[in-house]
């Protein structure tokens, strides 16, 4: 198995999410606003989870964050971080925390964005020290 294979992540692209990952491979982590209820979700879906509006638009988050939760896997090789990170926008997403020391690692802890290669022009956001 290639390098390439091995980094390549298995993405779902559909029309609903394409502008997320587009946006994502451009350095931008999107999430949906509701125009009707004025309130931010992510997963970025089109209807609104809290008043289920169909009238949702993209906008670009900060990408700044605090971990809320985060469990470490050191039984992978690499060892890896799963975190929970609540947006400064509010919102919380599933995401990795990646470049730094797992054990200094604790909740609360201010993190930014970054953006890993997922294979396909693709990128995921992921998080590291702020």
């Amino acid at each position: 198995m290639s390098t390439e294979q091995k980094n390549k992540i298995n993405l779902v692209v559909n029309s609903e999410s394409k502008p997320y990952w587009e946006g994502a491979a451009k350095g931008q982590l999107l999430i949906r606003a509701c125009n009707a209820c004025g309130k931010v979700h992510h997963y970025p879906r089109t209807i609104c989870p809290h008043c289920f509006s169909e009238d949702t638009a993209f906008v670009e988050a900060s990408g700044n964050g605090v971990i809320y939760s985060y469990s470490v896997t050191r039984q992978a090789k690499p060892p890896y971080v799963i975190a929970y990170v609540e947006l400064d926008e509010g919102v919380a997403m599933l995401t990795n925390i990646v470049d730094c020391e797992i054990d200094k690692i604790r909740i609360g802890q201010k993190v930014r964005v970054k953006f890993s290669e997922a294979g396909d022009g693709y990128a995921l956001p992921v998080f590291t020290s702020a």
